[in-house]
């Protein structure tokens, strides 16, 4: 790999041009606890932007200058420390273009801020790094900052085109190796990380590079693979905190502090209960018992002496350990009362919330408007749900005559889930698959009207066992009814976390971080558009595939699928397409909106009180109309786009690389050689990253932080008649209720998890936000943002009269819980569990 600015490339101490003049600066970096100051090892060198050394065919190079001072000081909630620099420099140096870092120190590395340099007549420039520069001694080359000029390749500066080359090529390295802490290397691999070959029962296959299993791209790490099966890289502990990744998409030293607390505290969650459940029992004895003992009951310890021991051999340094440890001995564990019974313990039993839920809770994006009946599944099997199932309900309404009127609504959790019910159910728990049919009624509410519950049949063959359910409010069938909708709810806390989640946001997200760093300079405009949406991405899918997604780790232990759980979820990444990802482009997808270019938007909702969608689409078109200004500014001509070299690499980076298992699918992509086409990429991209990710994330301790409101397994079937599991039943039908959802220690395990992912960090920036006011030096393009943020404040009103609107019955449903996880939160003030406001990025 050919290392940028290698000392040998020029004279570090020439002696100073005889017409020199010189520049003052001062440099900022962040005060880190644990880590070394940079001294007066560390110096700095100009590349002139404006004047050619012919020689080296880059920008003219200033002598070499050193940091001077180091005062404390503060840019916003940042504790930061400011140096001093003065540059000697030729009358002839022109205008600085890039600036080199040196950093001396022998070991510690630094987090720089930004350099700010002063010119003539009240000029000055600014180089906005916010990066980690490691020492020379490991790195062996200097670290390039460029302006914050935003330039496409063609019009780049002539004295700054071969530093643009060298660096990207520098960050894409040469495949071989192992990486190193230090190393800037953005490369890809598949997820073989996940098992342990040497542990029978935690083999996993290999997820992307064939056609049984395509998955996503992850980070390329280097890490031996086992001599057992050469193809699973291994790991140096069971909790690994320390993968690698680039130094700039690692959380912030307090980030990662705060994030590690929260971890604590849930597994101390984990192994509490476990010492429980030798006492008591490992089953909740009443939905009452359950909700004392886990909201309020008296705080538990602050954290367990073994966590806390496991925790000081997997950080990645003893200071991180110690803020970790203060701030769980000032944060006592206890689990706060969630949303979904704040207000009613009961109302989440009603079929209205379970109908609800699929437009407003924390899966909105899985229900569809029913368009065949009966359902037919892929391989062609008509569902056993009939017109008189439907019919007898609503005995003035037809089947044709409701799905004429776009009355009839599935959600359809069948045939991802069939192939897969056999090994599921031999792991311990009780999964069907099943579809639910919803009618739509004229005060705007959904009223399910029928649970298919599936199983294949028992003689091995490609046959299905299917009983049918019906709403009923006495008697057995209330209870059975009720055991239904349970069931249907493991299969969309199973869906919601794998799919929805992991798979739609996180996963598909990480490969177009690759593809960006390797492949637009940090000079090219889509770079700077597209760097807020990537925040900590690459760390938190690291953390999820070292102690969530992992063999054995929480998903497999909390959710049914188990140990299919991945290999499920690359079944249904074989069918993605990122171009149905875009809000407008999904809700016509599912039916759930038809195109209507006589409207405002040019859509229309077949369910107009649909929380989700209908502030969903205010967002989309607030992203839409930045991403669209924003690529106006840089992009005059289709050909502009077609001609620009980085940007044609990026698309084919992503789609024969990043996601290059779906390729060859030409509907998954856009081809970029419009204008148009580039701004609807990267509104659906940026919609993902922030938007998508808020709305199917920081709902889940609100509504799944009550376990029997969203079980994610079953340790029961519905008992048939006449059978002694009916008359258990009968005889006690919540007692069979919670024999039937997770255990104590399951369901304890799961709520930790959740109650980490739903929480609001405090470094959160917001959609709309930017890290610092100094990002570009470009006034139209911080007045276009200015105009961005304020129609996401108009978005904030609409949203917040409409969840005062009684007509809007979906809006609040019985459980009185406004729809806010679309509230944008331009001004971010509140932190922890607040079910609002839409992240920049997907950062937890």
């Amino acid at each position: 790999m050919q290392m940028p600015f290698c000392s040998m490339l020029w004279d570090r101490s020439p002696a100073p041009p005889e017409n020199a003049i010189t520049i003052n600066g001062t440099v900022v970096v962040a005060k880190n606890f644990g880590l070394s100051a940079p001294g007066k090892s560390t110096t700095l060198r100009l590349f002139s932007g404006t004047q050619i050394d012919h020689g080296t065919r880059k920008g003219k190079l200033s002598t070499e200058a050193a940091l001077r001072g180091g005062k404390k000081s503060k840019h916003g909630k940042t504790s930061t420390v400011t140096y001093h620099v003065t540059f000697v420099v030729e009358a002839e140096f022109g205008t600085p273009g890039a600036v080199a870092v040196k950093n001396g120190n022998r070991a510690d590395q630094f987090f720089l801020r930004h350099v700010r340099l002063e010119l003539a007549h009240d000029r000055s420039i600014h180089f906005e790094c916010n990066s980690w520069v490691y020492p020379y001694k490991k790195t062996n080359s200097d670290r390039l900052f460029f302006i914050n000029t935003s330039y496409l390749p063609s019009k780049t500066p002539e004295a700054l085109l071969l530093l643009r080359d060298e660096e990207l090529r520098s960050l894409r390295g040469n495949g071989r190796g192992e990486r190193k802490d230090w190393e800037r290397i953005y490369d890809y691999d598949y997820y073989n990380d996940l098992g342990n070959p040497d542990n029978p029962d935690h083999v996993r296959p290999v997820m992307g590079g064939t056609r049984m299993h395509p998955y996503p791209r992850r980070c390329r790490t280097g890490r031996p693979l086992s001599k057992t099966d050469e193809v699973t890289e291994t790991r140096k502990h069971l909790i690994n905190l320390d993968f690698y990744i680039p130094p700039d998409e690692r959380f912030s030293p307090g980030k990662l502090a705060e994030v590690l607390t929260l971890g604590v505290q849930a597994v101390t969650h984990f192994v509490v209960p476990e010492m429980k459940t030798m006492i008591q029992g490992n089953n909740f004895k009443s939905i009452e018992l359950l909700t004392r003992d886990l909201y309020t009951k008296p705080s538990q310890p602050a954290a367990d002496g073994e966590v806390m021991e496991q925790l000081k051999t997997s950080v990645p340094s003893k200071k991180t350990y110690k803020q970790v440890a203060k701030n769980v001995k000032d944060n006592p564990v206890k689990f706060p009362i969630p949303q979904v019974i704040q207000h009613d313990l009961e109302a989440w039993r009603s079929d209205e919330e379970f109908a609800r839920e699929m437009l407003a809770g924390l899966n909105p994006v899985a229900i569809k408007r029913l368009q065949k009946f009966p359902p037919v599944s892929s391989g062609g099997k008509k569902s056993s749900i009939t017109a008189q199932h439907v019919e007898s309900q609503f005995p003035d309404v037809t089947i044709e005559m409701a799905m004429r009127q776009n009355r009839l609504y599935i959600l359809d959790h069948h045939d991802y889930l069939m192939p897969y019910l056999r090994r599921i159910n031999t792991l311990g728990v009780c999964i069907y698959a099943s579809r639910t049919l919803l009618f739509l009624k004229s005060d705007g509410t959904l009223q399910p009207v029928v649970i298919e519950l599936s199983l294949p049949a028992t003689d091995g063959g490609d046959g299905e066992i299917s009983r049918i359910f019906l709403p009923a409010t006495h008697g057995t069938d209330a209870h059975l009814w009720q055991l239904a909708k349970a069931h249907v709810s493991v299969n969309d806390s199973g869906y919601h976390q794998l799919i929805s989640h992991w798979l739609f946001t996180h996963a598909a997200v990480e490969p177009f971080v690759i593809a960006t760093k390797r492949q637009l300079s940090a000079m090219h405009p889509i770079h700077k558009l597209l760097e807020p949406h990537f925040k900590d991405t690459m760390q938190i899918n690291t953390l999820a595939r070292s102690i969530l997604l992992n063999a054995g780790g929480i998903l497999e232990r909390t959710m049914y699928p188990g140990r299919y759980a991945l290999e499920m979820s690359s079944a249904i990444y074989g069918d993605w397409r990122f171009t149905e990802q875009s809000l407008p482009n999904d809700l016509v997808r599912r039916g759930m909106a038809s195109r209507d270019p006589a409207i405002p938007g040019g859509l229309s909702l077949h369910i107009e009180d649909y929380p989700y969608a209908v502030d969903g689409l205010d967002v989309w078109r607030a992203i839409d109309g930045w991403v669209r200004s924003y690529c106006a500014h840089f992009y005059h001509h289709d050909t502009d786009v077609e001609e620009d070299t980085e940007l044609q690499a990026w698309w084919d980076d992503v789609r024969s690389v990043g996601h290059g298992d779906r390729q060859g699918d030409p509907a998954c992509w856009l081809s970029l050689d419009t204008v148009d086409h580039l701004a609807e990429t990267l509104s659906t991209l940026v919609w993902i990253a922030s938007a998508l990710h808020a709305a199917v994330n920081f709902g889940q301790y609100g509504y799944a932080g009550f376990p029997p409101n969203r079980p994610t397994r079953c340790r029961r079937f519905v008992p048939l008649p006449g059978s002694p599991e009916m008359t258990q039943l009968e005889a006690d039908p919540d007692k069979f209720f919670l024999e039937m959802i997770p255990d104590r220690f399951t369901a304890t395990l799961g709520l930790a998890l959740i109650e980490v992912l739903s929480n609001h960090t405090s470094d959160e920036v917001y959609l709309g936000q930017r890290a610092t006011s100094t990002w570009t030096d470009d006034g139209e393009l911080l007045r276009l943002l200015d105009r961005f943020r304020e129609e996401l404040r108009r978005v904030e009103k609409r949203v917040t009269e409409r969840n005062k609107d009684p007509r809007l019955n979906n809006r609040r449903g019985p459980v009185k819980v406004p729809y806010t996880l679309l509230f944008p939160d331009v001004a971010g003030t509140d932190k922890g569990l607040t079910g609002r406001g839409i992240p920049n990025s997907v950062s937890i």
